[in-house]
């Protein structure tokens, strides 16, 4: 039985610091089943836009609504809505077991799928590496029982193999959640996405409808 599809639209978002404008003119939809890209040069507001749509971060407007229905801050709706942000976000003296347990992710459904993180179940969070903490950290995001997923630069720190099983792992997880994803693997994000959006640095973001041939119009891709 197929659910019904939920989704998300997020407008009239506007963000300035000491008079600059970070974001304004912004619409993205998501939708459950589906996953959007979003790509963009470094500081053109990617993070921000992440932020502002979780309700994370004070914006002058914005507008996010669900199904229709304004949500002041979607962040704290249970089952609505997860966010990864680039920095580590779990306690250091935090086991990976007691990190799974607190965002009700079964351990037993990471096991078959990713062994390694099921042998470190036990171990703290300030003792693995740098990309173990990240591949541990993006699995309790993206398994948690909710709507919407927001990544932000998930691969980074992870090994090839690691970004090939992640990028399965997000196909397979987006067939019951709606998935924003924004890395500057752009190729990945371009396998990987139904439907793309370019943020430009005036802080607007534009839906591609050709995205390789229009990131290489605007000069993001190279041409030759």
């Amino acid at each position: 039985m197929n659910r019904p599809t939920t989704t998300l639209e997020a407008d009239s978002i506007w963000l300035q610091f000491g008079g600059r404008k970070i974001l304004q003119s912004v619409y993205v939809k998501l939708e459950t089943g589906q996953i959007t890209g979003l790509l963009g040069r470094n500081g053109s507001g990617k993070s921000c836009l992440l932020k502002s749509i979780m309700g994370l971060m004070p914006t002058e407007t914005q507008s996010v609504r669900v199904d229709g229905h304004y949500v002041e801050k979607p962040y704290q709706q249970p089952g609505l809505i997860r966010y990864l942000p680039q920095h580590p976000f779990v306690p250091p003296s935090m086991t990976i077991r007691a990190a799974f347990d607190w965002y009700g992710v079964k351990m037993d459904e990471i096991a078959t799928e990713y062994p390694k993180i099921d042998d470190l179940k036990n171990q703290r969070i300030g003792q693995l590496s740098g990309g173990e903490k990240r591949l541990a950290e993006i699995l309790l995001i993206l398994k948690s029982d909710t709507a919407f997923v927001l990544l932000d630069e998930p691969f980074s720190h992870l090994m090839p193999v690691q970004i090939e099983q992640l990028q399965q792992t997000i196909r397979q997880e987006s067939r019951r959640k709606g998935i924003l994803l924004s890395d500057h693997l752009y190729r990945s994000v371009l396998d990987l996405s139904d439907s793309v959006y370019f943020l430009n640095t005036g802080g607007r973001t534009i839906r591609l409808n050709a995205p390789e041939q229009e990131l290489k119009d605007r000069g993001y891709l190279s041409s030759e």
